[in-house]
């Protein structure tokens, strides 16, 4: 049984299977996407989303901890001073997975794995913003509206409830 025992083995040693992520992942982040298959991309993403979050970081340490997996300068430096910053408003999900279909040579099923680029915008700035509005908007029909159904109609309050009672009468 494989009880607590994460991750997909890919048919790799560990040697090469970390060798394997440690050149997938410098290449995913100086390239920004790359083509891969659909079980490598899905192992992938875990260590780059942890690679940009120490980029978010910041500090020596952090430099430290990403140079010691990554290996090449030019992408640490990439990945602290241009990815890491895009991303300083988004608690997460840094990269996008999406499907290909299949590879002709063996029927391998590829993806392409990528960051995501738009920039996220806080909701609740536009939430708070468009209740704002609305109960504005409420509070001027509330005061441009006449209180009762007689101001609408021109008629007093006695004159309407005259109506009421001889519509009564007239029906019971």
């Amino acid at each position: 049984m494989r009880h607590n025992k994460s991750g997909r083995r890919l048919g790799r040693t560990t040697s090469h299977r970390i060798a394997m992520f440690r050149n997938m992942v410098t290449s995913f982040l100086n390239h920004e996407r790359i083509v891969t298959t659909d079980a490598k991309a899905k192992e992938l993403r875990p260590i780059a989303e942890k690679l940009i979050t120490l980029g978010k970081q910041g500090d020596l340490h952090s430099v430290r901890q990403a140079a010691s997996y990554i290996r090449d300068k030019q992408t640490v430096t990439k990945l602290f001073s241009v990815i890491a910053p895009r991303y300083k408003e988004r608690a997460g999900g840094y990269t996008r997975i999406v499907k290909l279909g299949i590879r002709q040579g063996d029927t391998a099923e590829m993806s392409v794995i990528e960051l995501v680029e738009e920039q996220i915008q806080q909701k609740s700035a536009k939430k708070t913003e468009k209740k704002k509005v609305a109960v504005q908007v409420e509070k001027q029909d509330a005061a441009e509206a006449p209180a009762s159904a007689a101001e609408v109609t021109g008629e007093s309050a006695e004159q309407i409830a005259q109506e009421n009672k001889g519509s009564e009468t007239a029906e019971g």
